[in-house]
Parts: structure tokens; C-alpha cells; sequence
């Protein structure tokens, strides 16, 4: 995973979503490119689906513990 963790929960919530965005749009982009038969690099559309799922994981996390708070 590009992103670890440690390196995520260091960012702002507001650059997390950015984040988010920009993987949402590229894996848009990689279903695109998947079902136009020119998708080169296959094992990125799972690296991507891992990171936006970790960082939600973490934007869930923060939630939820500011509710409880």
C-alpha cells in the first residue's frame, strides 16, 4: 500500500478527503480504462479499492470517537 496507516492518521480530515477524491476519480478512471480493454497495470484497481478503504476506515474511526467525546 502506498499509504501506511501511521501516515494516514497524521493527516487532517480535510486532506483525507482530498485524498479520497483523488482515488475515487482514479479508480473511476481504472474502470474505465479496464472495460475499454487498456488497462495495463491490473494490481492497481486493488491498491486503489485498499487505500479509499483504509482512509474511510480512519474518517469513521475519528467520527465515531468525536460522538463518543
Amino acid at each position: 500500500m502506498a499509504n501506511k496507516s501511521s501516515d494516514l492518521r497524521a493527516k487532517t480530515d480535510d486532506q483525507l478527503k482530498e485524498s479520497l477524491l483523488a482515488l475515487k476519480k482514479e479508480q473511476f478512471n481504472l474502470r474505465f480504462q479496464k472495460a475499454s480493454g487498456q488497462l495495463e497495470n491490473t494490481a492497481r484497481v486493488l491498491t486503489v479499492r485498499r487505500e479509499v478503504a483504509a482512509i474511510k476506515t480512519i474518517l469513521g474511526e475519528r467520527s465515531r470517537s468525536a460522538k463518543a467525546a
